[in-house]
């Protein structure tokens, strides 16, 4: 059992997919505006929905999972959290949004979809980091059309796809506008990026960089942060 912020508790099941630095770097990236109603694709057991939900208390989080077992967990985590009125969970295949949901429905999409296109699939989480189940452009796509216009989708990617990314996202009316490049260790190799991209929007883009180890293997204040280890 995880204990998230403001008391909410999260409990992930051997074999879903479990709580990691891409989820608390998302979730930390992300800026919602008041009242947003925000679509998570691939939503596991709920875990980026329960952070916002944590954070933003006027929020409002529809989460769509295709695997059956995540999706009775995330389940389980609203029940048991009591958020029945703000977090759901619909078991679906993302190519699914245009015959579950209307255009346009939401303010905010967030996801931490699959980047490797190839290569031996994880014994534990065979499709959680593969694009097998369902192609990068299938994902934008779906968070361009779930988007109002103005709408932001925030993500985490691998820094090699980068520019992919943002050409599939270009092709679908979303600009980017805000690029955090994450490196394990200040000075070291870029490990993840995280990207907000707006439907509509005009270029323009803000570049931030953090790191979660410090020089000498210490955790970071962006560590600190993000897991909300602050010191009061």
């Amino acid at each position: 059992m995880e204990i998230l912020p403001n008391g909410i508790t999260l409990e992930i099941p051997e074999g879903v997919f479990p709580l990691g630095t891409d989820s608390m770097a998302l979730a930390d990236f992300t800026r919602l505006r008041p009242g947003a109603k925000v679509l998570d694709l691939g939503s596991g057991a709920g875990t980026l929905g329960l952070l916002l939900c944590a954070a933003y208390r006027d929020c409002s989080v529809t989460g769509l999972e295709w695997e059956p077992r995540a999706h009775a967990a995330a389940l389980e985590n609203i029940r048991r959290n009591g958020l029945g009125g703000r977090l759901e969970s619909i078991c679906a295949d993302i190519r699914q949004i245009p015959g579950l949901l209307a255009p346009g429905s939401f303010t905010a999409v967030i996801s931490n979809p699959p980047y490797f296109s190839g290569g031996p699939a994880s014994k534990a989480y065979p499709l959680a980091r593969q694009e097998s189940l369902c192609p990068l452009e299938d994902w934008i796509a779906g968070a361009a059309r779930a988007l109002k216009y103005g709408g932001d989708f925030f993500m985490v990617y691998r820094p090699e796809g980068l520019a992919r990314v943002i050409s599939l996202a270009s092709a679908h009316g979303l600009e980017a506008k805000r690029l955090r490049l994450l490196r394990h260790r200040q000075g070291g190799e870029i490990s993840l990026i995280l990207l907000q991209l707006r439907k509509g929007g005009k270029p323009g883009l803000i570049w931030e960089e953090a790191a979660l180890y410090g020089p000498d293997g210490s955790p970071s204040p962006y560590y600190r942060k993000i897991y909300h280890l602050e010191e009061a």
